[in-house]
């Protein structure tokens, strides 16, 4: 990546780039997927590769304070379901970037997090009742884990939009919303960790980039802040459906870039 790219930012540009990251806070502690709109910012003011990489460290920072707020609320059989085809997912999308376009990994993403939205609504008009989490344990709760473990993993590692496809697959298996934000903290922090000697591998974490980063984690603090705040303000009906909202429109808004 033109790590030089980096440095030519102006100061209209450099705040985009705060606001995001603060609300990368808040989505880490408030509303999951919220974040696509972080990734989108990101991806407008710098080179489209080089923003996965700043962004990888900034959002680690979210994950660890996620982590510290809701650590006693992670659901551990079903992290420990989904990590093997995490791999698998990471792996394949390390592969992907070798050689796809910024165009082709958009519109790959935009349409898996739209398809995977689609889908949710299509099972929750359907069902009756919501599934519980220890519905994984079945054959096709099993199923459902490892293909949404895939494209988790595939598309965290391409675009750093893991969270939408994750908020499908955790909204799907039934969780409440305080589960649901404790097992996504612990997955999205080992999964994003895990990613880091990928990034550097392919050029998308320097020296220069840790720099930049370090100047913009402070606003994750905040954004985490009024997330935790905001949270306890929201009943389960609108999460659900913000949770959805934001994986549409981050969809949509990778489609049209």
């Amino acid at each position: 990546m033109n790590t030089m790219t980096l440095w030519h930012i102006s100061g209209w540009e450099y705040a985009a780039l705060a606001f995001a990251a603060l609300l990368v806070g808040f989505s880490k502690t408030a509303v999951s997927g919220a974040n696509t709109v972080s990734l989108a910012v990101f991806a407008a003011v710098l080179p489209a590769r080089a923003s996965t990489g700043v962004l990888l460290p900034v959002l680690i920072a979210g994950d660890l304070l996620a982590v510290a707020t809701y650590r006693r609320h992670a659901h551990w059989p079903t992290l420990w379901r989904l990590f093997p085809a995490v791999a698998v997912g990471v792996v394949t999308g390390t592969l992907f970037l070798l050689w796809a376009d910024d165009g082709i990994v958009r519109i790959s993403i935009g349409a898996i997090l739209l398809l995977m939205a689609a889908v949710t609504l299509w099972r929750r008009r359907r069902a009756g009742t919501e599934e519980a989490p220890d519905s994984i344990a079945t054959r096709a709760g099993r199923v459902k884990a490892r293909s949404y473990g895939v494209l988790g993993g595939f598309t965290t590692m391409v675009a750093n939009a893991g969270g939408p496809v994750m908020s499908m697959y955790l909204l799907s298996a039934g969780f409440r919303k305080l589960g649901f934000l404790g097992t996504s903290a612990f997955f999205f922090l080992i999964v994003n960790v895990s990613k880091v000697p990928f990034s550097v591998g392919l050029g998308l974490i320097d020296g220069r980039s840790l720099l930049l980063d370090a100047t913009l984690v402070v606003c994750v603090v905040p954004g985490a802040v009024i997330g935790r705040w905001a949270v306890d303000r929201i009943n389960q009906r609108l999460f659900e459906q913000l949770v959805i909202a934001a994986t549409v429109v981050g969809g949509v808004q990778l489609l049209l870039r």
